[in-house]
């Protein structure tokens, strides 16, 4: 490898870790929706260069997750309660669609891999990091929708999965919150799709979406 290929090598992998420790940041509300993404400040709380930031707050304008200025930078991007509900209602028809789809070919290798996804991820929820449940409960989610054979439907559901997890984070911030059983409503949607009950394992999925709504405490409007 020449000098030059090692020096952009090092490059892509600073704006790569740039990516995932600002995205990670992002959704989790280390960095408040709406809030001003300042280059040098992000620069140092990082330990990386300018470029790395920049190509990584440009990377995330295409995942919607920031928004760019004209001419005054970039912001994280904005929660209101109108952009919640436009999520939810296309996770809900989008997932439904899917769901579906995945029971409808169901087979034992996809019923396996939905129970051992579950279990890690049960797992996870038990071993307080956090990184590692988010992983795992996205898996969860995807491993319910993999079987439906439609890639395109597929990255929908994920990148509207991505959209959603700002919006739980700020639900989990209500006191409220820890009176959910987010366990128990996992077992009730694997349950219904292994047993082969479309109907019972969407609903169930939708319920288990629409909840989070009903624990947003923030009033969003005035993000």
């Amino acid at each position: 490898m020449n000098v030059m290929q090692n020096a952009e090598g090092k490059e892509s992998s600073a704006t790569r870790s740039a990516y995932v420790s600002l995205r990670e940041m992002i959704l989790t509300g280390k960095l408040a929706a709406g809030e001003k993404l300042k280059i040098e400040q992000l620069r140092t709380m990082l330990d990386t260069g300018a470029s790395p930031v920049r190509e990584a707050l440009s990377l995330l304008t295409s995942d919607m997750l920031v928004e760019r200025l004209d001419q005054r930078g970039f912001r994280a991007a904005p929660a209101n309660l109108a952009n919640f509900q436009e999520i939810l209602g296309l996770r809900c028809a989008l997932e439904d669609m899917a769901l579906r789809k995945s029971i409808a070919r169901a087979n034992s290798e996809w019923e396996e891999q939905l129970v051992l996804v579950h279990h890690r991820m049960k797992r996870a929820g038990s071993q307080n990091d956090i990184p590692v449940f988010e992983a795992a409960h996205k898996a969860f989610h995807m491993a319910l929708l993999s079987n439906a054979d439609s890639p395109i439907l597929i990255r929908y559901c994920g990148q509207l999965y991505d959209l959603n997890i700002r919006y739980r984070y700020l639900a989990a911030a209500g006191t409220d919150y820890r009176k959910r059983d987010v366990g128990a409503e996992h077992d009730e949607i694997l349950d219904a799709a292994v047993r082969g009950d479309a109907d019972e394992a969407s609903s169930a999925l939708i319920n288990h979406y629409r909840l989070t709504g009903e624990y947003l405490t923030v009033p969003l409007s005035e993000l």
